[in-house]
C-alpha cells in the first residue's frame, strides 16, 4: 500500500504532509523551498511508495482562482509531467492556513515557535491532506 503526499504550495515555501501506509493518519512531513521540491520528492520516492499526490487549490472567496493559482498550476504540471503514473488530486485550500495559525496557537507554543512560518506551510498541508482523506469512501 502507498502513501499519498500532500502539498500546500506557495512561491517561498512548499508544506509537506504524509498519510500513514494504511492511509488512516495524515501527518505533516516537512517544509522545503519551492525549487527543492521535486529533489526532494524523488528522493522521498526512493524509500516510499507513493499511490498519489494532493495538491491545495488556492482560492477566492467567492471560489475564482487565487493570485498565486497560477503557480499551483505550474507546480502540478511539473509534478505531472516528472511523475506520469501518480495521479494528482485537487482540493480546495481556503481558510487552511487560518485553521493552521488555530491549531498552532492552541497548541501552547512559545511566541518565537509560533511565528515558524514554514510550521504554517506544514500544517497548512495536513489539514488539506485531511480534507481529502475525509472525502474518500
Amino acid at each position: 500500500m502507498g502513501r499519498i503526499l500532500a502539498f500546500d504550495y506557495g512561491t517561498k515555501r512548499v508544506g509537506i504532509a504524509v498519510t500513514d501506509p494504511l492511509k488512516i493518519i495524515a501527518t505533516g512531513l516537512n517544509t522545503v523551498h519551492p525549487k527543492d521540491i521535486i529533489p526532494f520528492i524523488k528522493k522521498y520516492l526512493d524509500t516510499e511508495m507513493v499511490e498519489a499526490f494532493v495538491i491545495g487549490d488556492p482560492k477566492q472567496l467567492d471560489g475564482s482562482p487565487s493570485e498565486s493559482a497560477q503557480h499551483v498550476v505550474g507546480f502540478s504540471r511539473t509534478l505531472k509531467k516528472t511523475f506520469p503514473n501518480i495521479p494528482i488530486h485537487w482540493v480546495d485550500e481556503r481558510f487552511t492556513s487560518k485553521m493552521a495559525h488555530q491549531t498552532i496557537l492552541e497548541s501552547g507554543l512559545k511566541k518565537q515557535d509560533r511565528a515558524n512560518k514554514g510550521l504554517v506551510d506544514t500544517i497548512s498541508a495536513t489539514i488539506i491532506l485531511q480534507h481529502f482523506m475525509n472525502q474518500q469512501p
